[in-house]
């Protein structure tokens, strides 16, 4: 069966520049949503404990119960929780749905700055306020999400601002976060409360030259085993559709990896493994053909390669790849 290695080192690399970037380990919260952005919700999160990160940010309740554990403070950004914790906090999104949250839940309030999304309106600020305190419910902190930080756009300096603004006008005890990766690297000096890292923790952030400050490490690779091979004579043909025909002899093999487990289907015809394995035809639904005859094969240890090759994100790729795909941390 395919599976998955995860660069402990790697892992711990990228987190030792984001510390530094941040003043300490104390401030990295990491973002661990949807299965660890495909890394694997508790491979990831033993790893960050063993590393010393305190904080997490998840999507459901499901995942903030599985990882427990490991932190003393979690985000959940899109659910509400069904009795109160002491430790699992909880976004509000949306001014109407305040009243959906238990008495005595932590809650931290979304604002809205500019990517017109989740988070409450500016204008609705004071009500919320209300609300949340009528509701007796425990405001810890105020945050924000950036559009565009990995952008030359203006937009990022625009909500930055605005944000800054907002400060003021809530009570002083409260924390504040609004950077994510892209945001954290932007910074000059990070003077916020906390950082929602993901993608830059995983080593695959892009940023335009002029923002990049850094060399990152990505942490995943992909290995599929053979399943069978053949040879070809010249003209031969390979897989659905036959669109890969054979331009001289040659070995070909199928290994057992393909969109079924994650394998982008916009990759067929065109990718080629990190030592320089072809594709053979299309990418099928549970196996891809390579000319080669190793029995096993990396298919790809930098989501960033692929994604271009696939004319999507690296965050596609990895949240793509499936979790019953063994995890292993080397």
């Amino acid at each position: 069966m395919a599976y998955i290695t995860l660069s402990k080192n790697n892992f711990f690399y990228n987190l030792d520049i984001i510390s530094k970037l941040t003043y300490g380990k104390d401030k990295v919260a990491l973002v661990l949503k949807d299965n660890a952005y495909g890394h694997g919700l508790l491979e990831v999160a033993q790893m960050a404990h063993e590393y010393g990160i305190t904080k997490a940010v998840v999507r459901s309740n499901a995942e903030a119960k599985l990882i427990e554990e490991y932190f003393e403070y979690i985000l959940v950004l899109a659910d509400v929780p069904k009795n109160a914790s002491t430790k699992i906090r909880y976004t509000i999104n949306d001014i109407k749905t305040i009243k959906n949250f238990p008495k005595d839940t932590l809650v931290e309030l979304k604002v809205n700055t500019g990517m017109n999304r989740n988070g409450i309106e500016i204008n609705e600020l004071n009500e919320a306020l209300t609300l949340i305190r009528t509701r007796g419910l425990h405001l810890e902190a105020m945050f924000t999400h950036h559009a565009s930080a990995d952008e030359l756009d203006g937009v990022y300096e625009v909500q930055k601002e605005l944000f800054s603004k907002l400060k003021s006008k809530v009570p002083n005890h409260l924390r504040f976060h609004s950077c994510n990766s892209a945001a954290l690297f932007r910074e000059k000096r990070f003077d916020e409360d906390m950082v929602r890292v993901g993608i830059a923790a995983y080593g695959c952030l892009e940023m335009p030259e002029e923002l990049s400050k850094t060399k990152l490490k990505p942490v995943l690779s992909v290995y599929a085993k053979k399943i069978s091979s053949r040879k070809l004579k010249r003209g031969q043909k390979v897989g659905y559709g036959l669109t890969f025909e054979a331009e001289e002899a040659c070995s070909v093999s199928n290994y057992d990896f393909g969109y079924g487990d994650g394998f982008i289907r916009m990759c067929s015809h065109i990718h080629t493994t990190p030592n320089n394995t072809k594709i053979a035809g299309r990418i099928s639904m549970d196996n891809s053909s390579f000319l080669s005859e190793e029995d096993e094969l990396l298919i790809f240890n930098d989501a960033r390669i692929v994604a271009d090759e696939a004319s999507t994100i690296s965050y596609e790729v990895l949240t793509s790849l499936k979790a019953q795909l063994p995890r292993k941390i080397v």
